[in-house]
This record gives structure tokens, C-alpha cells and sequence, in this order.
């Protein structure tokens, strides 16, 4: 399977280029450098075990050889308390949200097999993911927090987290940060003369 939409180093490339303006090459520029030690601000280390074996059956990056740290990037926007301004009425404040789910994950590891949910192998993570989702799931979490919903706010992030990150944009072949000169080419299937090719057409 072809691992880059865009040719590898084409991200790096264009956040250092004119074509990108100041403030985004700031934030983004920086997200190509390695995490270093991973140390959560908002989840204890149990509950981060637990999400990270969330994020890679949510999320599987078997294919990468450098995977994009989704909880680490979901530890830090709740660190920062950001948010998108919204959240549904039934559910609590995202910190709360993901921390009661976490347990939840837990607990039901604990009801349907014996075990947390992180010691479980991926097909029995999954059985009780689809539990999440359907709201379905066992435990004394789940029958106060919605799990359908969390399952719905949980994917959101994860996606949110992932496609924030420019080689997972490089691999789907969007440069659409890349605005400081504005575009002229709207209409469909064109291009700027600046714009990266993807790699088939390079060896068109």
C-alpha cells in the first residue's frame, strides 16, 4: 500500500516555505518534531494506558513507522482547555467526560472478560468499543454517561488529533494551510502552478 499521498519531506518542505504564513508555520512546523518523553497532565497513568489502547484500535497506525501520539495530543488540549465551544446536554465537561469513559472502558473489560481493557487482546477491545458505541456496554460508569455519545466525542477527537498532525495530511495530499498567496485555481481537479503533486502524477 502506498504510505504518502504527497512524496515524503513535501510537508516539511512547503510549512518552510513563502507559501505558508508565519502564525501557521508556527503551530504546525513544531508538530513534525518528536514527543520526547510522554508525560500526561491530565490522566493518571491508568487511565492513559487505557486510552492509548483506545486510540490504536479507534486509530490503528500499524503502517507508520513514527505514529502519531493521539493521547498525548488529547492530554494536551485538555491541558490547554481548549475546546470547540459546544458540548451536548447529557454529557459533562470533556475532562470529566473522558475520564468517567475511561473507567468505563475499564469496568467493562472487568465485566465481559476479567480484565482491564488495556490487558486485552484487540478483538475483545473491540467487542466492547462496539458496546461503547451502541450503548450496550456493562458498568456503573455507562449507566450515567451516555456511551454512545462518548464513543461519538471520543472518535471525534482521536480524528481531530490525528489530522492536526501535517504528515497525516501529507498522506491524504491536502496543503490547504498553505494560503499566504491565496488560490486561483478553484474549479475541480486543478491546481496552482505551486501546488505538490501527488505522487502518481509525478510520474505522470
Amino acid at each position: 500500500m502506498q504510505s504518502n499521498y504527497y512524496p515524503p519531506g513535501t510537508m516539511r518542505d512547503l510549512l518552510q516555505s513563502a507559501l505558508v504564513t508565519e502564525k501557521t508555520r508556527a503551530e504546525l512546523l513544531p508538530r513534525l518534531e518528536p514527543d520526547g518523553e510522554v508525560i500526561p497532565r491530565v490522566f493518571d497513568i491508568h487511565a492513559f494506558r487505557t486510552l492509548r489502547a483506545a486510540c490504536a484500535r479507534i486509530i490503528p497506525q500499524v503502517d507508520r513507522a513514527d505514529p502519531v501520539e493521539l493521547a498525548l495530543r488529547l492530554d494536551e488540549r485538555l491541558a490547554a482547555g481548549l475546546g470547540d465551544g459546544w458540548r451536548y446536554g447529557t454529557m459533562p465537561p470533556d475532562t470529566e467526560a473522558h475520564r468517567r469513559g475511561l473507567v468505563g472502558l475499564d469496568e467493562s473489560g472487568q465485566a465481559l472478560f476479567g480484565a482491564d481493557f488495556a490487558t486485552l487482546d484487540g478483538a475483545r477491545q473491540d467487542e466492547i468499543l462496539r458496546a461503547v458505541q451502541r450503548g450496550e456496554a456493562p458498568g456503573v460508569t455507562w449507566a450515567a454517561l451516555p456511551g454512545g455519545r462518548y464513543f461519538e466525542e471520543l472518535l471525534a477527537e482521536l480524528v481531530e488529533c490525528y489530522y492536526s498532525h501535517p504528515l497525516s495530511l501529507e498522506e491524504i495530499g491536502y496543503v490547504g494551510m498553505a494560503d499566504a498567496w491565496g488560490w486561483q485555481q478553484i474549479g475541480l481537479d486543478q491546481l496552482e502552478p505551486w501546488e505538490p503533486r501527488a505522487v502518481d502524477d509525478a510520474h505522470a
